[in-house]
């Protein structure tokens, strides 16, 4: 996942090769991933101004209350196809559990078992769990942009997108000691995620992979 800063980089790579701590500054490897692949998705239609908010409605949803110390900025416009626009709705709110089950220092936190599965859901409670043996969570502003998303019969779709870690660091619980450190090539991250379309009608990750430092994210 490829999300967080610092010291933790160890421990995640430790947990899985599919995702990695955050990057503000760390020093870790990315898992590679072809070039070509990543960068092959369509963003479906014309930017608007108006970016995707909140996830379809739906009362089963989890409800994702984070600390305001997060803030999240989704510079994801909708394409104006409604399949598409609720994959980027639904992928907001999964990139939010995460971070709640890190708050929570919580593995098996409902809100991000409600967005993922199979093999992603197992790579992110690994994840989670090195945050919590660490004793620390996530703090900070991440900025998330230039997201490109295919949708093939209904049921399957991919979303390639871009996040910025500059302002994004580690906070240890124990003395809310926030672990600064400087902006890197290494502070932005291109994601690769594969969905699918659930009988609750919810874009659930299955799939996640990530490059650290990718020349397409750089600001």
């Amino acid at each position: 996942m490829n999300r967080r800063p610092t010291l933790l980089a160890a421990l995640a790579l430790t947990a899985t090769a599919a995702l990695t701590l955050s990057a503000c500054g760390s020093d870790d490897d990315s898992p590679s991933k072809d070039s070509d692949a990543i960068a092959g998705a369509d963003t479906g239609g014309e930017k608007s101004p108006s970016p995707t908010t909140s996830a379809p409605a739906s009362d089963e949803r989890p409800k994702i209350e984070l600390p305001a110390d997060l803030s999240y900025t989704f510079d994801w416009p909708k394409t104006g196809d409604k399949e598409k626009d609720a994959v980027l709705a639904d992928s907001e709110q999964s990139i939010k559990a995460v971070d709640l089950a890190i708050v929570n220092q919580d593995p098996l936190d409902e809100a991000y078992l409600y967005y993922y599965e199979g093999e992603a859901a197992a790579n992110t409670e690994e994840f989670i769990n090195a945050y919590v043996k660490a004793k620390a969570r996530v703090t900070g502003a991440y900025s998330f942009y230039d997201a490109g998303v295919q949708v093939s019969d209904g049921n399957a779709a991919s979303l390639v997108y871009c996040e910025d870690q500059s302002k994004a660091f580690d906070m240890y619980l124990k003395d809310k000691k926030v672990n600064k450190t400087p902006v890197t090539k290494d502070s932005y991250v291109l994601y690769n995620t594969q969905l699918r379309k659930n009988e609750k009608g919810v874009w659930v990750i299955t799939k996640l992979l990530s490059q650290r430092g990718s020349d397409k994210c750089q600001r």
